[in-house]
């Protein structure tokens, strides 16, 4: 007789060796998504009529009404290529328009320290991008608090780490215990210290653009960071149809240096555009062009995004709704008048309203990503972390985002046929009733074939409560802390670290630390 009996020494040992496989599975292995060449097809929503009715109606405006560049120098430079100038109003010919903004190329390759962490930007490409500039953060305690020093460092830490993320970041939360005068030098130092991943540079003063380029050059060398683009700068419009100096003065700096100008007029539909989601997309159009044509005067062929930055308002109370459908068509819009250009794109994605990681935050920064998937937009930023329309940053909902980033990749990668002949050489092996569990294929395939994400339990109600019952919120706090536990910092050589050390305690020295 066959003693089929199972001791508990054996049963705990099989028991172990399935929790460990299933451990193993659920592991994710480190990996970088490069840029998305997107195999769907983008969404166009207008017709080429429409599309022209734009046009039309913007260059209208652009030299019946013109655009204010509130800055004597751009005032002089426009006027010395042969626009209209009347104080800091610019009124620009069409044709002179547009012959400039087709100096500014289709595409750019940002460089990053890692080579490997290059990317392309625009010809059909998408990247994803982090959070801009909230002041608050939603902590791994749930407490929102403002910002500190600490946190940005942990959310650069965490875009080093994700694997969607295609760039550290910029103001990725403002450090709120640093004085202003000298928060660019540590938001600078800590996004060229703790990734090798492209980063952006600080707009908010000629000079603080001027530190942002010097650091860049002592770790990509001063001569290499003047021709090749190592890194992108924000351009605000003040809608409507205001260029100001400060945006001006850092355009100069960086477009002078070849650097990425991400023109994005700030907008905010039915107060500083019309009630209108087609009137909002001629004055972004109008903004933006105006913007990207000025670089051009800076520097031609320097790289430069047709942006914007949108919200609706709401009309019952006047605060910034992040999460609408509106807003969907407006990136849709912008994003097909860009392509209209051969301009790279950029809008933000991942937004929401919200001021908790909750189901409002969950369906409108699904909907907003989504719709800047489809739109074909090149540069997507805020796309982890965004809560109540950009003031506050949360852990939590990063974790969530940047997984949503990798099966946002997987999807916009559309489907492979690469296999064909594996899969159908499998079904002629399983008979009809029967399963594939246990095929060749299915054994060889079954962790890449289909998405398995970590933060969505799909586990049966008795496993998840088994397991603790936690609620995605809480699996995201978890694997927060995990992560940074996890981090390891992309050294820099001694030398470069060293120079890069003396210079911030220099100008640290230099600066005030108030506002004057």
């Amino acid at each position: 007789m066959t003693d089929t009996t199972t001791t508990a020494t054996e049963l705990g040992t099989t028991r172990r060796g399935r929790d460990a496989r299933a451990r193993a599975r659920r592991t994710r292995v480190q990996t970088w998504l490069p840029e998305l060449e997107r195999k769907l097809p983008w969404v166009d929503l207008l017709t080429p009529e429409q599309v022209q009715t734009i046009h039309d109606a913007s260059m209208d405006m652009i030299e019946e009404v013109g655009v204010d560049f509130r800055c004597d120098q751009a005032s002089t430079s426009w006027r010395e290529s042969g626009a209209k100038v009347d104080g800091h109003r610019v009124r620009i010919d069409r044709e002179h328009l547009m012959e400039l903004v087709g100096l500014a190329p289709s595409s750019y390759t940002m460089t990053a320290r890692n080579p490997e962490r290059s990317v392309t930007v625009g010809d059909g490409k998408q990247i994803f991008t982090p959070s801009y500039g909230a002041p608050y953060v939603l902590d791994l305690d749930g407490v929102r608090r403002p910002a500190s020093l600490e946190d940005f460092q942990n959310f650069t830490k965490l875009n080093h780490l994700s694997p969607a993320l295609h760039m550290s970041g910029g103001v990725v939360c403002e450090p709120m215990d640093v004085p202003v005068p000298k928060r660019h030098l540590a938001m600078a130092e800590s996004l060229l210290r703790y990734s090798d991943k492209p980063f952006m540079g600080a707009v908010t003063s000629r000079e603080r653009a001027e530190d942002s380029l010097h650091m860049a050059g002592i770790v990509f060398g001063q001569e290499e960071v003047r021709n090749t683009t190592v890194m992108t700068c924000l351009a605000n419009g003040n809608t409507p149809l205001v260029w100001d100096q400060t945006m001006l003065d850092s355009v100069r700096v960086f477009a002078g240096a070849n650097q990425a100008t991400l023109f994005s007029p700030f907008v905010l539909g039915g107060a500083s555009t019309p009630a209108s989601t087609v009137g909002a997309v001629i004055q972004v159009n109008i903004e933006a062009l105006t913007g990207v044509a000025f670089s051009q005067l800076v520097r031609a062929g320097a790289p430069a995004l047709y942006g914007q930055w949108l919200s609706t308002v709401s009309m019952k109370t006047g605060a910034p709704q992040a999460g609408t459908p509106e807003i969907c068509h407006m990136n849709l819009l912008t994003a097909q008048m860009a392509r209209h250009y051969r301009l790279p794109s950029r809008c933000s994605a991942g937004c929401t309203s919200s001021k908790l990681v909750d189901a409002q935050a969950g369906a409108e920064a699904a909907r907003n990503l989504y719709g800047a998937v489809m739109a074909g937009t090149n540069f997507l930023l805020s796309t982890t972390g965004y809560l109540e329309s950009a003031m506050c940053q949360s852990y939590a909902k990063w974790v969530l985002d940047s997984e949503q980033l990798e099966l946002m990749h997987r999807f916009g990668s559309g489907v492979s046929f690469d296999d064909l002949d594996e899969v159908l050489a499998t079904m002629r092996e399983v008979p009809p009733g029967g399963h594939f569990l246990g095929t060749a294929h299915t054994l060889a395939n079954f962790q890449s074939a289909f998405s398995m994400p970590e933060m969505m339990n799909s586990d049966n109600y008795e496993q998840w409560l088994a397991d603790g019952g936690h609620s995605a919120e809480d699996r995201a706090v978890a694997k927060c802390r995990e992560l940074l536990d996890s981090y390891e910092e992309p050294a820099l050589p001694d030398e470069v670290s060293e120079e890069l050390d003396e210079f911030v305690a220099r100008r640290w020295n230099e600066l005030p630390d108030l506002v004057r």
